[in-house]
């Protein structure tokens, strides 16, 4: 929890318990969060959590830099911690979601192409859609 304090404090912004425990919800939960999941996780140990306290602290975390908001899903967004260039893999079937590393092709294009003309990349988001070796198993157990 000492990273997460400290790394609040980097971002000028109050550290309360609902924030530490948010984020260490969102790094410790690799399958990218919804804020009800995270809702739904964290009112087990604190009731008096609110909805709206999740959604108010996810929006200041994105905003801050602190963590991604990922709009894979047209209808949610998801949360990740890692900032590392990456791009997600979702499975059509069970709707996992999976970081993917690799080294884009396309990074060498934008340095020489668009960063030269004097725009900065902000953001880059790479998705992958089929199904993930799981329920592809689980597949070829039914499927004999």
């Amino acid at each position: 929890m000492e990273t997460f304090v400290e790394l609040l404090k980097t971002h000028n912004l109050k550290v309360t318990q609902q924030r530490l425990e948010i984020l260490r919800y969102v790094e410790s939960h690799l399958t990218h969060p919804t804020a009800d999941e995270i809702f739904q996780s964290l009112t087990k140990k604190y009731p008096s959590l609110s909805k709206t306290t999740i959604y108010n602290t996810l929006e200041t975390l994105t905003n801050a830099g602190i963590i991604q908001r990922l709009t894979i899903c047209p209808t949610e967004h998801r949360y990740d911690f890692n900032h590392d260039m990456h791009h997600h893999f979702i499975c059509k079937q069970c709707g996992k979601i999976f970081d993917i590393h690799f080294t884009c092709p396309n990074v060498e294009t934008i340095e020489k192409d668009i960063l030269k003309d004097g725009h900065r990349i902000e953001e880059v988001h790479g998705y992958f859609r089929g199904k993930c070796k799981d329920c592809l198993n689980k597949e070829g157990v039914k499927n004999g």
